[in-house]
């Protein structure tokens, strides 16, 4: 082959294999990535932050239900404590595990979100999903604007009293926070992909960004007799969570790899509905917008987190570079940090960023 042909041919080929998701584009000099365990930061203070006022936010977390913290900057550990190598379960963050592996399958053309629940065969026990119900997409269930409201598995008490009366929006037309539809899209991903949701996080997430304690135990089923579809919650440990969070921070790239596809990453933390004091909701995501996201916390538009009742976070901050996880061991009953808890973590934490 000539050397004219070659620089033609092999852009060409590059610029094909990073659109088909198979390798990411090189990354910028200042990507970082963690090995098989996590690198920290020289020091706060080499980073421009402040050692002193991260001790403030520690000594607050002690006066609340926080059991572990992980802060990472610019992809290296800036401050962690507690139990970071714990498995708790991680309640509804399950939502946005579910959604990233979605927009892996919906690239390779496995899924198809135009579907609806009757082209699907989707139904529940009585009472059933009605003929207009069925008309809900897909689409619909991962942006919780299904408007089907039948009961649903692993809800709070606060999810269900706010749970509007079936039949009063059609779908597509109302946001609510809808365990139906996260439930149901689980068990949509699991025929599509004919492997349980578990292993396939495994196998699609975990192993390929180096999960140091994701193990397919960690995953189990909860079912019980609101509805035939199961709720899938995970344990996972602080430290993997981190790594969950940076792989979004960095549009789905893990290193040299795509690993899920950076316009979908886009499409998961857009707003597609208001979301009150949380500012938006996208793909079974919260989104920063117009300034409200965190109770007490100035955080930029943009920035985004995955929630699981009891106060589980993973917090993403694309302007800062930031990822921060926040557990709190609810396996013992009562234990949990309010929103406007967390709100002060998180703002105690920001404030030890230093000016520049």
């Amino acid at each position: 082959m000539s050397r004219r042909l070659v620089t033609r041919v092999v852009p060409f080929l590059l610029v094909a294999v990073f659109a088909l998701g198979l390798v990411a584009p090189p990354a910028t000099a200042q990507q970082v990535y963690p090995g098989e365990s996590w690198d920290r930061v020289a020091s706060p203070e080499s980073a421009g932050w402040s050692s002193e006022k991260l001790k403030a936010a520690q000594d607050y977390s002690k006066t609340i239900k926080t059991s572990a913290v992980m802060i990472v900057l610019g992809g290296k550990v800036l401050d962690d404590w507690g139990e970071t190598g714990t498995r708790f379960n991680v309640h509804s963050i399950r939502k946005s595990l579910l959604t990233a592996m979605y927009g892996i399958h919906v690239a390779d053309g496995r899924i198809d979100l135009t579907k609806t629940m009757g082209d699907l065969g989707m139904d529940d026990n009585e009472p059933s999903l009605t003929v207009i119900e069925k008309q809900a997409t897909l689409h619909d269930l991962l942006k919780a604007r299904s408007g089907i409201y039948h009961p649903a598995l692993y809800e709070t008490p606060g999810m269900k009293a706010a749970r509007p009366q079936r039949g009063s929006h059609a779908p597509g037309t109302f946001w609510y926070y809808n365990n139906w539809d996260f439930n149901a899209a689980g068990a949509i991903f699991e025929r599509a992909t004919k492997n349980s949701l578990f292993r396939e996080f495994k196998e699609r997430i975990a192993d390929p960004i180096g999960m140091q304690d994701y193990r397919l135990e960690d995953g189990q089923y909860v079912t019980g007799p609101d509805s035939v579809y199961a709720a899938y919650p995970f344990r996972l440990t602080a430290r993997d969570m981190a790594r969950f969070g940076l792989l979004f921070a960095r549009e789905g790239r893990w290193r040299w790899r795509q690993i899920v596809p950076a316009q979908w990453v886009k499409d998961s933390v857009t707003p597609y509905s208001d979301a009150g004091t949380s500012g938006g909701y996208g793909y079974m995501w919260w989104v920063a917008a117009n300034g409200k996201h965190v109770p007490g916390a100035s955080i930029p538009d943009g920035s985004y987190s995955a929630r699981g009742a009891g106060g589980h976070y993973i917090l993403v901050i694309p302007a800062y570079d930031l990822v921060i996880v926040h557990r709190v061991n609810t396996d013992i009953q009562g234990n949990s940090v309010s929103g406007e808890e967390f709100g002060r973590l998180v703002k105690l934490i920001l404030d030890a960023r230093q000016p520049r």
